[in-house]
Parts: C-alpha cells; structure tokens; sequence
C-alpha cells in the first residue's frame, strides 16, 4: 500500500517564540524513518507552499483489522503511527529536530483503512500551522487531518 500525506499550509521558515515555543530559524518539515530520528524522507522548508511525502508500506488484514507497516511506520505500545519531524538546519545541512507530530493509524475510520488496503493507497490531508501559527505538533486526529482511500498519484 503507498500512503500519501498531502500538507498545507506551513507555517514559515521561521517562528517567534512564545509562552510554550522558544522560536526557531530555518524551520523544516521530513517524515522519521522507524526508530531513526535523524534520517528523514523528504524534508521541505517550512516556507514552502505545501509538502507531500509517499511511503510504500505493507497493509495486513489481521482479525483486529488493518496492521500497517514499513521502513517509516514507527511502531510503540499505544499502535502504529508517522511522525512528521520538525527541526531546523543548520549552515552545514545538519537537521535538529524540536517537535514531532504524530499521525496514528488508529485514528482512521477502520473502513477507510481497509479500502485503502484493498486499493493500495491511503491519502492523509492536513495543515501543518497550529491555530498559533506554528509547527503543528502531538497526536493529529481527524478532523486536523482527513484520511480517504485512493486511486492513487
């Protein structure tokens, strides 16, 4: 199964601090490969006019429903999820990251995740800038992101 993850808007290539965010310069946005934080699919600036990301994955139908999994599927106790990783990049290209939002399986509608897994491709909509205009963070849950079965790109 391929999941695309279709972002916009971001929220800037630089964010002032605030009551809960100390500001950052030369903000970017990648999907976390499993277990390796600082190995990223796809990093975008934070100022780009939108960012899209395809993983190629494996949909297993289990009696529980649909197990997904693949190289940027993290898997912890509490289910399977992608982190899309914020941080910064530094003047040599080095990538820090300060923030993650976490996109659970658990929070698709479980028909949606089986049509997707019977037609190979899920697509996840959202905006990446929190109502206080900056790198969206924690657990996403729809309707922040809308998740639907495709024919795929």
């Amino acid at each position: 199964m391929r999941i695309h993850i279709e972002a916009s808007p971001l929220p800037g290539r630089a964010c002032g601090p605030d009551s809960d965010f100390p500001g950052y310069e030369n903000i970017h946005v990648g999907v976390q490969r499993k277990d390796r934080p600082g190995e990223l699919l796809g990093l975008h600036p934070g100022d780009a006019p939108s960012a899209s990301w395809t993983l190629d994955c494996e949909a297993t139908v289990t009696e529980d429903g649909v197990a997904v999994s693949g190289p940027y599927v993290q898997n912890r106790l509490g289910g399977r999820f992608v982190y899309l990783s914020w941080g910064t990049v530094d003047e040599a290209g080095v990538f820090t990251m300060f923030r993650r939002a976490k996109l659970m399986f658990s929070d698709i509608d479980p028909e949606v995740l089986a049509a997707a897994a019977r037609s190979g491709h899920l697509t996840g909509r959202l905006g990446l800038t929190d109502a206080k205009g900056q790198p969206l963070c924690a657990r996403v849950r729809p309707p922040q992101i809308v998740w639907s079965a495709t024919g795929g790109t």
